[in-house]
């Protein structure tokens, strides 16, 4: 048989679709990589198993044939033939399996990990979860969302970070008196969010009578800093020069958001707002992992305020010359 996908999922060969679909969202909640910032690696393998034992278990066509032919048959191709099929005439036909995304899967239950829009989540799952619990099928409508703006700085949006948000949450007991509890929770900052990022726990917001526990949500926001300015991928800054320096030459020394020293060296002449863009030194971008937005370097010359009657010479005598 090769791997077991009812044990991994915990449930029985003849375990039905509600049953399965239980079993498989509470455990890639529990062993989603977000919610495991030690142990990354193992959460990752059974993160992958529980979606690929989900991805078969709950396909009907994939199901039989795993229960005929085991993971071997699913995987080479093999299809079982129809209920109805006599015999003869060389087998069956050809199937092909290609495993599903965990992520994807993850994102049908619990609404996204798309950080870069802004409608998804890093740590528990996304923000849609309304319209899963909203009546139908004897399922109770969720208790309101609560949402909060999570403060964080651009180095934190730079190289990522953890955080642990102490909560406090109404509970309702067996017999439905409300109580407040508090809890403790890891959020796990991805580099390259922006402002505006949901990040979604699931059914950790209050309780309320006859209505399933609500979602927390907490809300990316970005604290000014006092030396760049994020334009979405791309990092500003503006560096004011002097007007020998913007005609004669200047290496500009700066300090990254991760902490490098960054020397940029000018050569040519520099006009009032002309903007110097250094390559792949901008913010993260967090849908393509190892990619950096620009930094772009504008530039406010600095005029004197006033010259000596030497100095005006000087200057018609060797702008006059350049001139020439």
């Amino acid at each position: 048989m090769g791997v077991d996908y009812y044990n991994i999922l915990k449930v029985s060969r003849d375990a039905g679709e509600e049953d399965i679909k239980k079993s498989y969202k509470r455990l890639a909640m529990k062993w989603h990589p977000d919610k495991n910032s030690v142990n990354t690696q193992e959460a990752e393998a059974k993160f992958k198993q529980i979606s690929e034992a989900y991805d078969v278990l709950s396909d009907p066509q994939k199901r039989q044939i795993y229960d005929l032919h085991g993971e071997e048959g699913l995987k080479s191709g093999l299809y079982p033939p129809p209920k109805d099929y006599s015999g003869g005439g060389g087998g069956g036909r050809r199937f092909m399996f290609n495993p599903r995304d965990a992520e994807d899967i993850f994102e049908e239950f619990f609404g996204g990990l798309d950080g870069g829009t802004g409608k998804s989540t890093g740590v528990g799952g996304g923000g849609g979860g309304g319209g899963g619990n909203a009546g139908g099928g004897g399922r109770l409508v969720k208790a309101e969302a609560m949402e909060s703006k999570l403060p964080c700085s651009l180095e934190e949006l730079f190289k990522g970070s953890k955080r642990k948000m102490q909560i406090s949450r109404i509970v309702l007991d067996d017999n439905g008196k409300p109580s407040t509890i508090e809890e403790v929770l890891t959020i796990h900052i991805k580099p390259g969010w922006k402002k505006g990022t949901k990040i979604t726990f699931p059914e950790k917001g209050n309780h309320e009578p006859g209505r399933a526990p609500g979602d927390l949500i907490f809300v990316i926001d970005e604290k000014p800093h006092p030396v760049f300015k994020r334009d979405g991928n791309d990092l500003l800054v503006n560096k004011k020069i002097s007007l020998l320096d913007a005609l004669t030459g200047k290496t500009i020394n700066l300090t990254t958001l991760d902490g490098r020293d960054l020397a940029v060296p000018v050569s040519d002449i520099i006009k009032p707002g002309k903007e110097i863009v250094i390559q792949n030194e901008g913010m993260p971008i967090s849908k393509e992992p190892g990619k950096n937005g620009n930094l772009r370097i504008k530039f406010d010359v600095k005029f004197p305020s006033r010259l000596s009657s030497e100095q005006k010479s000087d200057l018609r005598r060797v702008l006059g010359r350049t001139a020439e």
